[in-house]
């Protein structure tokens, strides 16, 4: 490449506008196609598991509580979730959405990457179910 070649680019692009934004301060919206954060409502969940067993990436766990009640509570793992839509696909009574408000999902912490859905008195009455951590065996790991 030849030097006055080099310069000319050079001073062309110098006086150009930029392409790129300033990103935190200057925001575009997203597209209204884009695939963020699942979401579920347990209301309409009738705990299938179709959606447990179609994602490819093992994001998504269903407990069930009471069956019989429809209780059920959904753990989401963000870090596995690969934003393929399929669990949304595959869900016959539309109770599960990608958002496509929450897509900036960076984090430092990784406990905040699973996110746990459903009604309170559920996630009351499975937390009773779980003992209690012995203080004794986990200082011993």
């Amino acid at each position: 490449m030849k030097l006055a070649t080099m310069f000319g680019d050079v001073l062309r692009s110098a006086f150009r506008r930029t392409a790129t934004r300033q990103y935190p301060f200057e925001r575009t919206p997203p597209p209204e196609q884009l695939r963020g954060k699942l979401h579920w409502q347990p209301e309409q969940c009738t705990g299938c598991s179709l959606c447990v067993d179609d994602c490819p990436a093992n994001a998504i766990e269903l407990i069930t509580i009471d069956k019989a009640k429809k209780q059920f509570e959904m753990r989401y793992h963000l870090d596995r979730c690969t934003f393929c839509g399929q669990c949304v696909e595959s869900c016959r009574f539309k109770c599960i959405v990608l958002s496509n408000t929450e897509w900036e999902l960076a984090t430092l912490d990784k406990t905040t990457f699973t996110t746990t859905y459903g009604r309170e008195v559920n996630a009351s009455t499975n937390m009773e179910k779980v003992p209690a951590a012995d203080p004794e065996t986990s200082s011993q790991r």
